[in-house]
């Protein structure tokens, strides 16, 4: 049965590709000719609009490094290496994760991993005696250049699921799940706000702004011609995580820093994309004075 049913996908792969070439005088020779070629077979009805999607994301993932959709080390939901349970319950609530990393002085030093399952035992016994450091497990590490596509390939092959980024010096810069490297195939909000190939700032109208979560102060900075203080978070998401106090939904806001920031895409683990414009100091210093 399984010969038959590679036999089967091997025939359609087959057909589909001799489709995607009978009216082409030409085979592709790079990448960008291939996409071409499959937007063009969309458009001849050959699949839908979900498949060239994800087939676009499986051809862009060798082209992505970790560094590129990692989640920043300020948006880390962690767990102390000395917390003890009542810290901890309110943190695994809040987030609803399966795996946190834990950490020791700071968030750049994660010397392991918890998995909330492994909590389910003090629960089920309440006498036993509660010590985070008797359940941690070993940490993944990988470095911010690594391809997307080799990592998905060792996620597969040691099941792992979650991996601590880390910068040239050893220090963790961030983490990675394989959920976050399955999203770049299947697709996200981002592709909904057709953003210039490595923009991170698109601008919509004389005082609107899209922004991806993930770019870094110094850009936005760069971009607006201003001067935020970069040296506690690294991203606008974290400014506006900061900002909230929470991990957002879609349509919340808030003012900070000169701006109306509104999350335009989240999930339970990051901000992934915010609508911004630029507040009027004149009217933000009335609306001050009137709240005084």
């Amino acid at each position: 049965m399984n010969d038959d049913g590679r036999s089967s996908r091997g025939s359609f792969a087959a057909r589909l590709m001799e489709r995607l070439f009978q009216n082409s005088s030409n085979e592709p020779e790079n990448k960008q000719q291939l996409v071409e070629l499959l937007r063009q077979a969309k458009n001849r009805a050959l699949f839908n609009t979900d498949a060239l999607t994800m087939m676009e994301g499986v051809l862009q993932v060798s082209d992505l490094q970790v560094r590129d959709i990692m989640i920043p080390r300020a948006q880390m939901e962690v767990i102390g290496r000395d917390d003890a349970l009542s810290d901890i319950l309110p943190v695994l609530v809040d987030s609803s994760h399966s795996r946190y990393p834990v950490i020791g002085e700071d968030r750049a030093e994660v010397v392991g991993t918890l998995l909330a399952k492994d909590l389910l035992q003090y629960f089920a016994d309440g006498s036993k005696k509660f010590k985070l450091r008797d359940i941690i497990r070993s940490a993944v590490f990988v470095p911010e250049s690594k391809r997307l596509d080799v990592l998905l390939r060792e996620f597969r092959a040691s099941r792992n699921h979650m991996a601590i980024v880390v910068d040239e010096y050893g220090a963790a810069a961030g983490l990675v799940t394989i959920e976050d490297v399955l999203e770049q195939i299947v697709g996200e909000i981002e592709d909904e706000y057709d953003f210039d190939e490595g923009a991170f700032i698109m601008r919509r109208a004389e005082n609107n702004y899209t922004v991806k979560a993930h770019t870094t102060i110094e850009d936005f900075n760069e971009y607006f011609n201003i001067e935020i203080d970069d040296e506690d978070f690294d991203t606008i998401g974290g400014l506006v995580l900061h900002a909230l106090g929470h991990m957002p939904v879609r349509g919340e806001h808030v003012e900070a820093e000169g701006f109306r920031f509104e999350v335009l895409g989240a999930d339970s683990r990051k901000i992934r994309l915010l609508a911004i414009s630029k507040l009027d100091p004149a009217i933000t210093t009335e609306d001050k004075a009137d709240n005084a």
